[in-house]
């Protein structure tokens, strides 16, 4: 597929058949089994020597979870995917195999919470260090680069939604010899292929748009077939965090709909945003939907954004108010959730880059979901009525 073709017919014509599966069934079955054995010693030596690559254990490779990798694969422009237990387990796997104790990785300031955790708390632990950047100042990244291992990615970024010039800093980068990492969980590859940008490696948390049901966790890496066998041989087995079949099916029936479910989501959002644009309690909305023209190689938009609310209004009552938007973790299902920063910003786990980056206090995420932007705006609009009362 050349860059020039809109990702969302892409990924529609390639979500919408599989080839053949067993019994000519139109959804592949669940191989759902632990091992898989050798019709001869033969077979068995010419698989443990590598020259033939076949399933032995479902901890490496499973069928059910190879046909997900593929279709990820096919999404992204990737030569090759690998699949995980969950978004953390993809990210840990992933810059784990890259790095070493004395390197240095250069990060996106608003990075995923966790993702920032892990390069605080365990890669610190064994010498790594982190040098956080703010991605719209393309001066700043390329002071940053020399001498750095590894450069991830986000964009949007998380709770401030900046969007970045990703095919310049990904040049920078490359120029630099340095490894590109892009979490593309936010617009998925029907809004955003970052490796047709010139991104090394692209990474989602599964839980979220390509699961769609809240009703599994994952993680997947995709990229070239030599980076995504490094981790395959790296850290895959001995991290443990392998995708299981059922959960790769569960994907597998997602991403069935996922061109449909992102269209649905792009404009239920927008229309709550604009509305809380020109709401006199809002303050400002971060929303890459909103305002300028979208950066190149971003051709939609997800549902998550976020607002912030004009000093005085009682953000604990706005949420306790809600009926339709649940307080909740996590998003890209169904459902519509809000989390404020308040609780962000005083939560036990630390280090919090809530804090650490400045994320306003007033600050609210949303996820829209799929109920309906006309039903979802009256939940809103009758919560914040409620929290400016005396």
């Amino acid at each position: 597929m050349t860059e020039s073709v809109d990702p969302f017919d892409h990924a529609s014509l390639l979500l919408a058949h599989d080839g053949v599966n067993a019994y000519d069934a139109v959804v592949p079955p669940i191989v759902q089994t632990s091992l898989f054995t050798f019709s001869s010693y033969a077979e068995m030596e010419e698989t443990y020597k590598g020259l033939k690559v076949r399933p032995t254990y479902s901890r490496g490779l499973n069928p059910t979870v190879r046909a997900f990798e593929e279709k990820i694969a096919g999404l992204e422009g990737a030569e090759d995917a690998l699949g995980f237990a969950s978004g953390m387990a993809s990210i840990s796997s992933t810059v784990i195999t890259f790095v070493s104790p004395g390197d240095r990785i250069v990060c996106v300031r608003h990075v995923y919470p966790d993702a920032y955790r892990l390069f605080e708390t365990l890669l610190a632990r064994y010498g790594v260090a982190v040098t956080y950047v703010d991605g719209c100042d393309v001066d700043a990244v390329a002071k940053a680069l020399p001498g750095a291992k590894l450069f991830y990615m986000e964009s949007p970024t998380s709770w401030t939604m900046e969007t970045h010039d990703v095919r310049a800093l990904a040049a920078l980068a490359r120029a630099n010899g340095v490894l590109t990492v892009m979490d593309n969980s936010w617009a998925t590859p029907v809004f955003q292929r970052p490796i047709t940008l010139g991104v090394d490696l692209v990474l989602h948390s599964a839980s979220k748009y390509i699961g769609g049901h809240s009703d599994v966790v994952a993680g997947v890496v995709a990229g070239s077939k030599e980076l995504i066998g490094r981790i395959r041989s790296a850290t895959l087995p001995y991290l443990g965090g392998k995708l299981s079949p059922f959960d790769a099916w569960l994907l597998l029936r997602g991403l069935r709909t996922l061109p449909i479910r992102m269209k649905a989501h792009e404009a239920a959002a927008l229309s709550v945003a604009r509305r809380l644009a020109s709401h006199p309690d809002v303050v400002s909305v971060s929303h890459p939907g909103l305002g300028n023209a979208l950066p190149e190689g971003l051709y939609g938009t997800s549902g998550l954004f976020s607002f912030t609310f004009r000093e005085g209004i009682d953000i604990p009552a706005f949420a306790d108010r809600l009926r339709l938007f649940k307080l909740g973790v996590s998003w890209g299902g169904h459902e519509s959730l809000v989390v404020p920063a308040q609780v962000v910003r005083v939560q036990a786990a630390g280090p919090n880059s809530a804090i650490d980056f400045g994320v306003d206090p007033n600050m609210v995420r949303l996820h829209v979901g799929l109920e309906g932007a006309g039903a979802l705006w009256s939940d809103l609009a009758e919560a914040i009525e409620i929290a400016r009362r005396p």
